[in-house]
């Protein structure tokens, strides 16, 4: 029933003293119809958007100003109520220390520009160091971002709840009128894309094979974990070079879980509405459909192999003789036998053996289908141990572009 033909039913009939839409959104949105004393009304008009139209006369049109206007003071002054009672309510929700405000502005020098060592869609990111002397990591959340926002609160509710050798700990937050900061243990060896992509031939040197391959070991350890090992299954949705920082032993730690998804126990895929991540990691169906499960991830950890391996960024990757990604171009590679010529010219005494599984298990997490894509587990197995006879990947997305 339309709203007019809910106006129309309430003034043919003498008792009705209100109308209003039984819902707020929709073309045909149903009627609601009040007979007598309006004794139910308030959560329509408090809490909702609806409108509410009465049936008076003029005699009583100062009664229900009056009316209307305690209830607009009532709902203001609730508002402005949860307002002041949110800080507290979210500090109460956490399930991680908080940090003084006055502590870490200390130990950021008052997040001096020589402080900084980052900004992603969060915010700005400071290096500090406690009274203690430990070193910290502070993603301070920029005023304006509505992601950083959205990503501040996944963090929080998410990893928290995470411990494992190959993430990124979270020591804490930091909470005070309008600051959000998430407070990490600090990374001094930066992330592993200043390895692998910017960096000088000496930087680049430092990656010496036996480094790489325990870097991709430890990232499968990490992803593992985080698929089938913690109190919760997570869906890191954007994990990338950039995204994986290294301590003083280049020990690898898989960071940034603001578009973090936790699945169930028994859900294996799932839509999003919006899709969010980095460019040249995206599985295809997530790029094309808005669908994300474990396999997307699969695919992204496939393509941070291959970039490992050789060096160069998936999806900046240019070739004279073709127009491939990184992915295409590994693949055309390995199908003609000169899967070798993808290895980083610039990395000496290697096992070629040992490379080239790698460059076998990257093909297989990047295949077309997500059904054809290993799971993580059987990942570290191939990768972790002597076996002979690999499978053959099959349908590759040949150019991500």
């Amino acid at each position: 029933m339309t709203l007019d033909e809910c106006k129309a039913a309430c003034r043919n009939n003498c008792s009705c003293t209100a109308y209003a839409n039984a819902y707020a959104s929709g073309p045909s949105h149903g009627c609601l119809l009040w007979f007598g004393d309006l004794i139910d009304i308030g959560p329509i008009i408090i809490y909702s958007d609806q409108k509410l139209f009465l049936r008076v006369s003029a005699s009583d049109s100062v009664c229900l100003l009056a009316v209307v206007l305690f209830f607009s003071w009532r709902r203001k002054t609730r508002h402005k109520g949860g307002q002041q009672g949110s800080e507290v309510t979210e500090k109460e929700n956490l399930e991680l220390p908080l940090f003084n405000i006055v502590t870490v502005t200390k130990a950021t020098q008052s997040f001096s520009n020589a402080n900084k060592i980052g900004e992603g869609g969060f915010g700005p990111v400071y290096k500090g160091q406690l009274q203690t002397g430990q070193e910290i990591a502070v993603k301070r959340l920029a005023e304006s971002s509505f992601q950083g926002l959205n990503e501040f609160k996944n963090e929080v509710l998410l990893i928290a709840k995470l411990q494992h050798r190959n993430l990124v700990r979270l020591l804490g937050c930091c909470i005070h009128a309008e600051e959000r900061m998430l407070i990490y243990e600090y990374m001094p060896s930066g992330s592993l894309d200043s390895y692998i992509f910017g960096g000088s031939n000496r930087t680049r040197r430092l990656l010496v094979w036996r480094r790489r391959y325990s870097i991709i070991i430890g990232i499968s350890r990490g992803l593992l974990y985080l698929h089938r090992d913690s109190r919760l299954r997570i869906i890191h949705r954007d994990l990338k070079a950039s995204n994986v920082l290294l301590d003083s032993e280049m020990i690898p730690k898989i960071s940034d879980f603001g578009m973090a998804r936790a699945f169930g126990e028994e859900q294996l895929i799932t839509k999003t509405l919006r899709v969010v991540g980095t460019f040249g990691y995206m599985a295809p169906e997530y790029v094309m459909d808005d669908i994300y499960s474990m396999k997307s991830d699969v695919f992204s950890f496939g393509v941070l192999l291959l970039e490992i391996v050789s060096e160069k960024r998936n999806s900046q990757f240019r070739h004279p003789d073709h127009d491939f990604n990184l992915i295409g171009h590994a693949w055309q590679l390995w199908v003609e036998g000169r899967a070798p010529e993808l290895i980083d010219p610039l990395m000496k005494d290697f096992p070629v053996s040992e490379v080239l599984k790698c460059i076998q298990v990257g093909l297989l997490c990047v295949q077309l289908r997500p059904e054809d894509r290993p799971e993580m587990s059987r990942v570290l197995v191939m990768l972790d141990s002597e076996i002979v006879v690999l499978p053959r990947p099959t349908r590759i997305t040949i150019n991500g572009r």
